[in-house]
């Protein structure tokens, strides 16, 4: 504004232009505030909370683990209500990015073996092995659906009994006597398929 006479065009465009700057400053503002905060608990808590994901198993990845979590939290900033509990919600993302982790190399390494077994093995074991397989699937096909689940992610999935239970909401106990009676089925069909 021009303090000693009328208003000129010039004027005007510096009143847009303040207007303008100011706001773009309280519309980043917020990020701003959220990007100090992650900064500062990056400062505080990056050493601790690298060393939570070496022990959690994480090794080499253990780096990436923490700036994966941290990038979460970023994203999520807005969502979290007490923002004294941010520490806690990055101990949180470690835990499961962690779990995930070993999972993925649980899979791969299973792969890994089986592409192994398999290239030992001459292309007429692999054929029978096809065969037998199918034998197989097709006996399960027959039981009764409870004992299919159990035994396809007990023996093909490798899941343990807890984790069975949690997956089909039943209890341990019934995992169990599923599982027997499927085995029971599943090996009288297979007997009876080979005479």
């Amino acid at each position: 504004m021009n303090p000693t006479g009328p208003l000129t065009r010039a004027d005007h465009r510096g009143e847009a232009e303040e207007e303008a700057v100011s706001a773009h400053t309280a519309a980043v503002a917020p990020d701003t505030d959220r990007d100090t905060a992650v900064a500062a608990l990056f400062e505080t808590h990056h050493a601790g909370l690298l060393r939570l994901a070496v022990l959690l198993g994480a090794g080499p990845d253990a780096e990436d683990v923490v700036a994966e979590a941290f990038y979460q939290l970023q994203r999520r900033w807005g969502r979290i209500r007490d923002k004294d509990a941010a520490v806690g919600y990055l101990r949180g993302v470690i835990l499961n990015l962690t779990r995930m982790r070993f999972r993925h190399l649980r899979v791969v390494r299973r792969h890994a073996q089986q592409n192994v077994e398999f290239a030992e093995d001459s292309a007429e074991q692999h054929a029978l092995l096809r065969d037998e397989h199918r034998h197989v699937v097709s006996a399960l096909r027959t039981l009764p659906t409870r004992q299919h689940q159990v035994l396809v992610l007990r023996y093909w999935l490798d899941l343990s009994e807890a984790e069975i239970a949690r997956t089909m909401g039943i209890s341990q106990g019934a995992v169990k006597s599923h599982a027997s009676r499927g085995m029971a089925k599943l090996s009288s069909i297979l007997k009876g398929a080979e005479t």
